[in-house]
């Protein structure tokens, strides 16, 4: 994705732009904004292209700054895109929300797009979806290692009476009433949850041998189905270098031929029946 005025910078005149659209090297996407080569648009693209067609400092935000993180999927038409402005006309396909709460440090990139961070893109959904939805986000986030409760206390102090930061601090308070299980304590309730499904029992903590590297520790191990199931607590969220170690233990796992799956302590706690049912299609198969 290219923005006319990033062509223009490298040299291209208005009719330099013109010939190669002509030519079919440059695709029209948006005014001012073209594909280089084809037309044919990833979702990331058309994100690009959103944020390029908005200007400088235009940002991914809201739906779909959720579906860049890996949050919550965003398969609307429409891309959410948002400008720190009191006001922004619209354009087709896009969904422009002008904010004056959007600061510096509320934004960054992912996969080179420029987007909200984790923390304003849990605030921006609140604004648009339904409390439930922002639940599942947190949950996503917490699993993938992205959440930062400090990061999003801080900018629930600069949300200025958004509806949104109603609905997250709500949906925060009530997965702090969590009931406070210790790492034993849920390992006994996923068992209890096994046993109550009828599913095979797993062994528990236990080491296993992968390839020539270090052996891993298990939560929960059914060997015969090559299944590892890890229970992350709310407050497992590690640091950096915890958060590269799972990734690079979880692929070794999969290399060497083992499915792992990961559950939150609410899942584990909330919704039971989920896991167990994913759980149990997992070993059926």
């Amino acid at each position: 994705m290219v923005a006319l005025s990033q062509l223009r910078a490298l040299g291209l005149s208005k009719s330099g732009v013109a010939e190669r659209a002509k030519a079919g090297r440059l695709h029209r996407i948006h005014r001012g904004v073209y594909a280089v080569g084809h037309p044919r648009l990833t979702k990331p693209g058309r994100w690009m292209a959103a944020v390029l067609a908005c200007g400088p400092r235009a940002v991914l935000s809201h739906r779909s700054a959720a579906g860049l993180w890996g949050l919550r999927p965003d398969n609307r038409p429409n891309t959410d895109v948002s400008l720190p402005l009191p006001s922004a006309r619209p354009r087709a396909g896009l969904d422009v929300h002008a904010t004056t709460t959007l600061r510096p440090e509320d934004t960054t990139s992912r996969d080179g797009i420029p987007c909200t961070t984790v923390a304003r893109t849990l605030l921006d959904l609140a604004d648009v979806v339904p409390p439930r939805t922002v639940e599942r986000a947190v949950e996503q986030a917490e699993m993938l290692r992205l959440f930062d409760m400090r990061a999003v206390e801080e900018i629930l102090t600069h949300a200025n009476g958004r509806r949104g930061a109603a609905v997250l601090r709500n949906v925060l308070a009530d997965l702090n009433d969590d009931p406070g299980l210790t790492a034993n304590d849920l390992e006994d309730r996923f068992l209890e949850l096994c046993r109550a499904a009828g599913l095979p029992r797993p062994k528990v903590n236990q080491w296993l041998e992968l390839d020539d590297g270090p052996p891993i520790r298990a939560d929960f191990l059914w060997r015969r189905e090559r299944l590892i199931v890890e229970t992350d607590g709310w407050d497992s969220h590690g640091t950096r270098q915890g958060f590269e170690r799972d990734r690079l233990r979880d692929q070794r796992a999969q290399l060497a031929g083992w499915r792992v799956l990961r559950f939150t302590r609410r899942q584990v706690l909330r919704e039971p029946d989920g896991a167990m049912a994913t759980t149990g299609a997992l070993l059926a198969r």
